[in-house]
C-alpha cells in the first residue's frame, strides 16, 4: 500500500545500481497495489512513464532536483503540486508525494522500469530483448517477436537495441534467460532471411526503376 507510513527500504552496503533496483521494487509493488484498489493500475503507471519518458527529459534538471537531499520534502511535494497537480490522477501524485516523502524520487526512473516489470508478469507476458547489428524495420521487428512467442510458447513484450560490434543475426534474452543454442540459432536464421529479404527487395525494386 502506498501511504505515509511505508518504511524506507535500506540500501546500506549494496551497490547503488542493485540497491536502487530492489528498493524500486518495493515501491513498484506499493504502487500497484494501491493503484489496484483506486481500478487505475494502468493509467497511473502509463502516467508515471509519462513523466521519466516525456516531462523529465524537457527539464532535465528536474530529476537531479528531486534527488537532492538539500531540497526539502516540502519544497519537493510543492513542485509536485504545482508542476502536476492538475494533469495526474490523484494516486499518482499520492505515489509520487510518498518517494518524495521518503526521499526517493530520484529512483523514479527505476521504480517505473520495475512498475512495468511487475504488470507484465502479472499480465502473464516476458520481456525479451532483441541485440541486433544493425536496425531492423517494423515489419522484421514484428516477424521476430512473433518467432519468439512461438519459441516460448507466450506472449512477450520486446525491446531491441543495435551493437554494431555484433557479427550477425540477433542475441535474444527473455528475463534473466539466454536461450540454448538451438533456439539463438534458429533465430540468427530468422535474422538472416530478414536482411536477405531486405536485400532482394532493394534490388527489385532498382530492377523495375532500371526497366522503367
Amino acid at each position: 500500500m502506498v501511504d505515509s507510513t511505508l518504511p524506507r527500504p535500506k540500501s546500506k552496503d549494496l551497490p547503488p545500481d542493485i540497491g536502487a533496483a530492489r528498493i524500486a521494487k518495493v515501491y513498484a509493488q506499493a504502487i500497484v497495489e494501491a493503484s489496484d484498489r483506486k481500478n487505475c493500475r494502468a493509467e497511473v503507471i502509463a502516467e508515471l512513464a509519462h513523466i521519466v519518458r516525456e516531462l523529465l527529459p524537457r527539464v532535465p534538471a528536474a530529476l537531479h532536483v528531486f534527488a537532492s537531499p538539500r531540497v526539502s520534502e516540502r519544497e519537493k511535494i510543492s513542485m509536485l503540486d504545482t508542476i502536476l497537480g492538475s494533469t495526474m490522477l490523484p494516486t499518482t501524485l499520492h505515489s509520487l508525494k510518498v518517494l518524495a516523502r521518503h526521499d526517493r524520487l530520484g529512483i523514479l526512473p527505476e521504480v517505473v522500469e520495475a512498475a512495468e516489470h511487475l504488470l507484465d508478469e502479472l499480465a502473464g507476458r516476458r520481456r525479451a530483448t532483441f541485440l541486433t547489428a544493425v536496425d531492423l524495420e517494423e515489419s522484421q521487428q514484428s516477424m521476430a517477436v512473433l518467432q519468439l512467442e512461438k519459441l516460448v510458447g507466450g506472449a512477450i513484450t520486446p525491446t531491441f537495441r543495435v551493437d554494431p560490434e555484433l557479427l550477425g543475426g540477433m542475441i535474444v534474452r527473455v528475463g534473466d534467460t539466454v536461450f540454448d543454442d538451438s533456439v539463438a540459432t534458429s533465430l540468427v536464421r530468422l535474422g538472416s532471411r530478414l536482411v536477405q529479404r531486405s536485400v532482394h527487395e532493394i534490388q527489385y525494386r532498382r530492377d523495375r526503376l532500371g526497366s522503367a
